[in-house]
């Protein structure tokens, strides 16, 4: 299997209505997105044709400092938000991995940064790399730049990643990763890239 999916912050403080950011709109542009529901259809294409899964969450450490405070996003983060083995840092229920999926914590916006996931889709033998997830100007917009960096072919799923707004989230996918990775919905990189062949 030469593809993987990368499920990228899928968490209840990023994308659930009860979550510390839907007072700036993350809540409510996943739902404008259907995001949950349409990176739960590729969770299960993904699960049904073998290919593996992993999953990428963003913590915050109760230790002062310890995420930095170099850029306004990771002041932004700390301390209320995301917080180790909390609600808010959990993957919201419908995307709950299942056994023999990855979940790599880091604290950074990449998904590479600080975790051995490179390493291990070079081990699976993994080319291509279906990335979904929140927010797509942020985390997945680096994810994939890191992505393409490291040499595989990255697709972005348009309607299962999403924003604070549909402004950042044209933004991203229209401009910030142009000539960066194939942009794709649902139902195309489904058809494309996870099914079993």
């Amino acid at each position: 299997m030469t593809t993987a999916l990368l499920i990228i912050d899928m968490q209840n403080d990023t994308v659930h209505a009860d979550g510390a950011y839907a007072s700036f709109g993350a809540a409510a542009h996943a739902a404008a997105q259907n995001v949950i529901a349409n990176a739960g259809t590729l969770l299960d294409a993904a699960r049904t044709a073998g290919v593996p899964v992993f999953h990428s969450r963003i913590v915050v450490h109760p230790v002062a400092g310890l995420g930095g405070a170099n850029a306004p996003i990771f002041r932004m983060l700390a301390p209320d938000t995301f917080k180790v083995g909390s609600w808010g840092a959990a993957i919201v229920d419908e995307l709950t991995p299942r056994e023999g999926e990855i979940v790599l914590d880091r604290i950074r916006m990449n998904a590479f940064g600080g975790t051995s996931l490179d390493i291990m889709l070079r081990n699976l033998g993994v080319t291509k790399l279906v990335i979904a997830g929140a927010w797509t100007n942020m985390a997945v917009e680096h994810s994939v730049r890191e992505a393409a960096d490291h040499g595989y072919e990255v697709i972005v799923v348009s309607d299962a990643t999403s924003s604070l707004s549909e402004e950042w989230q044209h933004a991203a996918l229209n401009f910030a990763l142009t000539n960066i990775a194939v942009v794709a919905d649902t139902k195309a990189v489904v058809d494309e890239y996870l099914v079993q062949r």
